[in-house]
């Protein structure tokens, strides 16, 4: 976080009422703070200009999409000093939704969605493996997310 940046209570409260909902109009936010509109308009702008918040998102249920396979991938690099070379390579690759740089087993952890387990087979085998600074990888796929949360801040 910005040194320079205050972040107090009704900041926070701010902040959770946008992870429960980040379409809330400011004024049903603010009647719920028991504050002014305008105030949290002013305070929505100062975090997103200390870059506290970084933007909204929408929620896509993948599975109605067709895209039922979500999978997790440890990678070993050859050489640490590959990472930045992979990382250029994992960002063209679409099935791609989260690049990881870790301490741990893997150099890399990365999470996939493909539409089934053809389509994570393929690219497997067609776009990752085949990298040469990759020296090995290791698959698991997820079979349900019965938690999925953002971090609780108050």
């Amino acid at each position: 976080m910005n040194d320079e940046l205050e972040i107090d209570n009704l900041d926070m409260r701010i902040i959770t009422a946008l992870q429960q909902d980040s379409r809330k109009p400011f004024q049903e936010i603010a009647r719920d703070l028991e504050v002014s509109g305008g105030t949290v308009h002013v305070r929505f702008n100062k975090l997103k200009d200390g870059g506290v918040i970084k933007g909204s998102h929408v929620q896509i249920d993948y599975g109605k999409l067709g895209y039922d396979v979500t999978a997790f991938i440890g990678i070993n690099l050859h050489n640490a000093g590959d990472y930045q070379t992979v990382l250029a390579k994992l960002r063209d690759m679409k099935e791609i939704v989260e690049v990881h740089y870790t301490t741990g087993s893997y150099s890399m952890f990365i999470r996939v969605i493909t539409k089934s387990t053809e389509g994570l087979h393929t690219f497997l085998t067609q776009k990752l493996q085949p990298l040469k600074e990759i020296q090995s990888t290791e698959t698991f796929i997820s079979l349900d997310i019965p938690v999925k949360r953002d971090v609780s801040l108050i």
